[in-house]
C-alpha cells in the first residue's frame, strides 16, 4: 500500500543527525511521492506539501517538544487537515441507506455495518431492496442469519422501493435498519434514479456512499454523481488493505466535502471501523492507534475469553494464553493489531512472518489441548517426561512445547512488570511522545 511509505518519513527524521532545511525538503518529497502513488489529488498533495513545508521552516518549535518532534507534529497536523472530518453516528435509533457501483462491496458492508452496531449493544435489521445482483439476497441472507442480525427480503420482488418501504415497517422494532440498494458497473441514469426514490419513500437518516479503495481518481466523479442526486451524508471506504490507490477515495471525500464514516480493511466482518482522522494518521505515521484497538477489543472480545485480573496478579497460567490466542484470532489478523501499537511497542511484521505467527499461535493451542487440567494450571510441573507425552499427544516435537513454555514465561514476566509500572505509560490521549 503506497500510503505505508508515509512511516518511512517517520523514520527518517527520527534517524536524522540533523533536522535543516535540506532534511525538510526531502522528506516533503518523500510525503508527495507517497501521496500521489496513492492517488490522493494533485492538487491537495501541493496543498498538504506546502504547508508542512512553511511551518516546518518558519514555525518556533513548543517548548514540550524536540525539534523532531516538532517536524513530526507538523507532519501530522497537516495529513489529518488534509484527510478532513469523519462521521460519527449517534448509538440510537435510525434508518441508514447504503448506495455505491456493483463491485464496491456494499452487501458485504451493510452486514459489517449491521454487527458493528450490534457490537455497540443495537438491536439491527437489514434489508435487501437489490433486485438487480441475483446473488445479492442469499448473500446478505446468510451473513445476517450467522451473526443474528435481522432480515428482510423480497427474493421474487424487482420493486426495490416496495421492498425498501416494506422491509422499514418489518423491522420497526429494530434500532437500527440498514438498506442495501443495487449497483451498477457504471453511473447509469437508471441507478441514479432508483435512489432518489428509494432515499425519497425510505427518508433514511444516513445515506452513505460506498467507495472500493482501489478506484483512485474516479471516486471522486462518483461521489459527485451520487452527492448531487440525493446529497451523501457519508463515505465508507471498502477494501482499505492492499491497495496503492486508497488515497483516490480520501481525496474524493475531501473535495467534495463529505466526511468518512467507516473504513473495511480486510474480507471479514469483523475487518471494519469506525474512521477516526487522528488515529488514521496516526497509524500511517506508525504511532499506532490505540484508540481504535482498545474499541476493537471491546466489540470482538468478550469478557469471558480474557480474565485482566489474571494477567496482573500471579494466578497467570496456561489457560490464560489459551484464551489469549483465542482472543488474538477474533481480532484479526496480527499485523494489523500491531499496525494498531506506537513505535517502541509495535513491530514491523511482512504477511509471511504474520502467517507464521498466526500458524505457532494454532499450534501452540493444539499442545495446550493434550495438557492436562493440571498442568495448565499449574505449568511448573511439566518435567521432560511430560513434555514428551505432550508431544506425542499433540502430533508435535518436545521442542515445540518448550517453545510454548518460553512463550509462557515471557507473557508471565510481562504481566508482573505491567503490574508494577515498569513498562511505561502508553500514550492514549493527544500527539503521542515520541522520546527521540
Amino acid at each position: 500500500m503506497a500510503l505505508e511509505a508515509l512511516k518511512d518519513v517517520v523514520r527518517k527524521i527520527a534517524r536524522s543527525s540533523t533536522v535543516d532545511k535540506a532534511l525538510v525538503e526531502e522528506i516533503v518529497r518523500d510525503i508527495q511521492r507517497a501521496l500521489l502513488k496513492a492517488d490522493v489529488n494533485v492538487r491537495q498533495v501541493k496543498e498538504i506539501s506546502e504547508a508542512i513545508k512553511k511551518r516546518a521552516l518558519s514555525e518556533d518549535v513548543l517548548p514540550t517538544l524536540n525539534v523532531k518532534e516538532h517536524i513530526i507534529r507538523i507532519v501530522y497536523e497537516e495529513l489529518m487537515r488534509g484527510i478532513g472530518e469523519g462521521l460519527d453516528i449517534p448509538l440510537k435509533k435510525a434508518k441508514i441507506m447504503l448506495v455505491g457501483l456493483q463491485g464496491s462491496g456494499k452487501t458485504t458492508t451493510t452486514a459489517k455495518l449491521a454487527k458493528y452496531f450490534k457490537d455497540k449493544g443495537l438491536k439491527t435489521g437489514v434489508v435487501t431492496a437489490d433486485t438487480w445482483r441475483p446473488a445479492a439476497y442469499d448473500q446478505l441472507k446468510q451473513l445476517a442469519e450467522k451473526y443474528g442480525i435481522k432480515f428482510y427480503g423480497e427474493k421474487d420482488s424487482k420493486d426495490a422501493v416496495k421492498i425498501a418501504v416494506n422491509g422499514l415497517n418489518a423491522l420497526k422494532d429494530c434500532d437500527m435498519v440498514i438498506i442495501d440498494t443495487a449497483g451498477r458497473h457504471a453511473l447509469e441514469k437508471e441507478l441514479i434514479d432508483e435512489m432518489i426514490a428509494i432515499a425519497k419513500a425510505t427518508q433514511p437518516d444516513y445515506k452513505l456512499l460506498v467507495l472500493d479503495a482501489a478506484m483512485g481518481q474516479l471516486a471522486s466523479k462518483q461521489a459527485r454523481a451520487f452527492h448531487d442526486a440525493i446529497g451523501i451524508d457519508g463515505i465508507i471506504i471498502t477494501k482499505f488493505d492492499g491497495t496503492a490507490k486508497g488515497g483516490g477515495a480520501l481525496s474524493a471525500a475531501r473535495e467534495i466535502g463529505i466526511p468518512i464514516a467507516f473504513i473495511g480493511t480486510g474480507e471479514k466482518v469483523e475487518d471494519f471501523e469506525r474512521f477516526d482522522p487522528a488515529g488514521f494518521v496516526s497509524r500511517l505515521l506508525g504511532m499506532g492507534d490505540l484508540k481504535a484497538l482498545l474499541e476493537k477489543v471491546e466489540r470482538v472480545v468478550k469478557e469471558e475469553d480474557i480474565d485482566p485480573e489474571a494477567f496482573m496478579k500471579g494466578t497467570f497460567t496456561l489457560k490464560d494464553i489459551y484464551k489469549q490466542i483465542e482472543a488474538m484470532g477474533k481480532m484479526g489478523p496480527i499485523s494489523k493489531i500491531l499496525d494498531m501499537l506506537p513505535f517502541g511497542f509495535g513491530m514491523k511484521m511482512d504477511d509471511e512472518m504474520a502467517e507464521m505467527t498466526q500458524e505457532k499461535m494454532k499450534k501452540f493451542k493444539v499442545i495446550m489441548d493434550s495438557m492436562t487440567e493440571e498442568e495448565l494450571l499449574n505449568p511448573k510441573i511439566i518435567d521432560s517426561s511430560r513434555i514428551k507425552r505432550i508431544a506425542i499427544g499433540s502430533g508435535t516435537s518436545p521442542q515445540e512445547v518448550r517453545e510454548l513454555l518460553r512463550y509462557y514465561k515471557t507473557m508471565k514476566s510481562v504481566m508482573k512488570k505491567m503490574k508494577k509500572g515498569k513498562l511505561g505509560k502508553l500514550p492514549i490521549k493527544g500527539f503521542p511522545k515520541m522520546g527521540f
